[in-house]
């Protein structure tokens, strides 16, 4: 079996050091680089197998790791863009992913937002804690391991160090994960592996390297098997290059792509082109400022490369794209990219929310969050929110699933207007995690306004009794002092006599004669009676019950979260006391 480079993402939060992380990887593989060294390429890092070995040194042999793959693929692409950019056929581009986790702080908002682009894919990760160098009394030992050095600070170092990484373990279980150093782990399938390091020192940089070269081997060996043929990759960048027009960094994770292939890419329409160049930069050059590149015959997977090819207007980051020798296989090709798009963006005969993205990838993380959360989905589709977009999400009867979700795109200016004159929610924002916060925040308080509103209709259960010498008017309607002796009064409620049946219906209730829609127990009130006349069907000091019937009991029962237990009872014994009666 031949294999290529596994795939290395960095994810985690801001400021964490996954900028600094990378680029002390590339400043330390440069100053071992062997023969061959290492290529920069359409923000990637390739470190060569023999970079690796100088670089662990003899944490290799310590611990049992004899290296077969040709190297590793770093992409420099930051974060969830790699996983929205990079898509393979079937998931995710990265085979494996670093997330970064800065050891003073701990788990912050976008690394659980890493990790359920993580969880999303299926893309197997360790954690590198960074900035041990910062733990206070920590002395540095310039790029040594970390077993090295940590064997090395002292005791009160290696105390305050414990106690974070347990923090961090700690953490990591409340998300679902056994995590442990690394050094400590006996399982790697089971046990999440934390490699403790820094990229200003460059300490525990061997380790990171080591376990992500073994977890490679040992894991992933089937899923790096390199196959002849066809190449398959996704579109990281399109831009303007002076010579060559329209032009497109493209990683490829599988297959060998060729000058002069067929380039089949997914999109809106599928389009077919031919390679016209094959673009790498200088050795250890990054693409984003280099400006001389060597035209190359051909490039294995897994490699970044600027391709120019015909005919490449509207094409767009993030579309899956196919490189093949054989005219034969086009169409068998365009078929795969069509099931592909067709997997991911779908419109269903059901009710759900809309939801729009700017990429394949970004939209199959946001699907598949989305469905993990038991959120129903009526229509997913790469591009900005149209008017067609808001005439869908009008059509839903649940106001809570009248909304569009707009990841990382813009949303059209008569789709906006639409948007407001049909009461259409429309959330945009360009980080996932937050996205659906903001959406499930809304639902809640949606369901709960409704909630409120319902409850506001209900028939409500109270016992009051006419208050002696209150009375101030004896009919049409009478109205007289009262108090609450249980429960809630409420207008357009039946009162109910014991031995008189039903005796009117409260038209009115004020309180210090401001008109209020309700009294509760102790309060003492004014009640308008429809049909009540004051010494003939009720009298001072009579008690009297709001009458319910069984369905009104039903539904008082479905709102006993927000209804008194003392109410729930009472209205259960009003139900049971008049049972026989029934409404005027």
């Amino acid at each position: 079996m031949t294999l290529r480079q596994p795939i290395l993402c960095v994810l985690g939060h801001v400021d964490h050091g996954k900028t600094t992380l990378l680029d002390k990887i590339r400043a330390t593989a440069v100053a071992a680089r062997e023969a061959g060294g290492i290529t920069q390429a359409i923000g990637a890092t390739e470190i060569p197998a023999e970079t690796i070995k100088k670089i662990c040194g003899n944490l290799l042999e310590k611990f049992n790791v004899k290296l077969e793959i040709p190297g590793i693929l770093i992409l420099d692409t930051p974060g969830h863009e790699a996983f929205s950019l990079l898509r393979r056929i079937g998931g995710s581009c990265a085979d494996l992913a670093i997330l970064v986790v800065d050891i003073t702080e701990g788990v912050k908002e976008q690394t659980k937002e890493s990790i359920e682009y993580l969880k999303t894919f299926k893309t197997p990760f360790l954690v590198a804690a960074t900035k041990i160098d910062k733990i206070p009394g920590w002395i540095v030992h310039e790029n040594s391991s970390f077993l090295e050095s940590f064997a090395k600070q002292p005791e009160h170092v290696k105390q305050r160090f414990e106690e974070l990484l347990y923090t961090l373990i700690a953490q990591l279980s409340e998300l679902g994960f056994d995590a442990e150093r690394f050094d400590r782990v006996t399982d790697f399938k089971r046990t999440l592996a934390i490699v403790p390091c820094s990229g200003v020192s460059g300490e525990g940089i061997q380790e990171l390297l080591l376990i992500v070269a073994g977890l490679s081997q040992v894991f992933l060996k089937n899923k790096l098997e390199l196959h002849k043929g066809a190449a398959f990759g996704s579109i990281l960048e399109v831009k303007e290059m002076r010579g060559f027009g329209t032009v497109i960094d493209v990683i490829f994770y599988d297959g060998e792509v060729h000058r002069g292939d067929y380039l089949v890419i997914g999109g809106d329409k599928i389009k077919v082109t031919k390679i016209k160049a094959i673009l790498k930069p200088k050795p250890l050059h990054e693409l984003r400022v280099e400006k001389e590149f060597e035209n190359v015959e051909s490039a294995t997977a897994a490699c970044g490369v600027r391709i120019a090819a015909h005919d490449l207007e509207g094409v767009k980051a993030g579309m899956p794209i196919i490189a093949t020798r054989e005219k034969e296989k086009v169409k068998e090709m365009e078929d795969i990219l069509k099931r592909e798009i067709a997997s991911v963006e779908f419109e269903t005969e059901g009710e759900g929310i809309v939801v729009k993205a700017d990429t394949l990838g970004s939209l199959d993380a946001l699907v598949n969050v989305l469905k993990r959360r038991g959120i129903k989905l009526k229509k997913a589709e790469v591009g900005c929110v149209s008017k067609t977009d808001v005439m869908l999400a009008d059509t839903q009867e649940d106001k809570c699933l009248r909304a569009i979700l707009a990841f990382n795109v813009d949303i059209d200016e008569i789709a906006e207007q639409e948007a407001k004159n049909r009461g259409v929610k429309i959330f945009q924002n360009n980080v996932i995690y937050r996205l659906i916060e903001e959406f499930e925040k809304w639902v809640e308080e949606e369901k709960r306004r409704e909630k409120m509103e319902k409850l506001a209709l209900l028939k409500r259960a109270a016992m009051i009794r006419i208050l002696p010498g209150f009375v101030f008017r004896q009919s049409k309607p009478a109205i007289v002092g009262v108090e609450v002796l249980e429960g809630t009064l409420k207008p357009g409620i039946e009162l109910v006599k014991e031995g008189r049946g039903i005796i009117g219906e409260v038209k009115e209730v004020q309180n210090e004669g401001q008109t209020v829609e309700e009294a509760t127990r102790g309060e003492r009130v004014a009640i308008s009676i429809e049909g009540g006349v004051v010494g003939r069907n009720i009298d001072e000091g009579d008690i009297l019950f709001t009458f319910l019937t069984k369905e009104d009991f039903k539904a008082l029962v479905e709102f006993k979260e927000d209804i008194p237990p003392e109410e729930i009872e009472l209205a259960k014994k009003i139900v049971e006391r008049f049972k026989d009666l029934k409404r005027k």
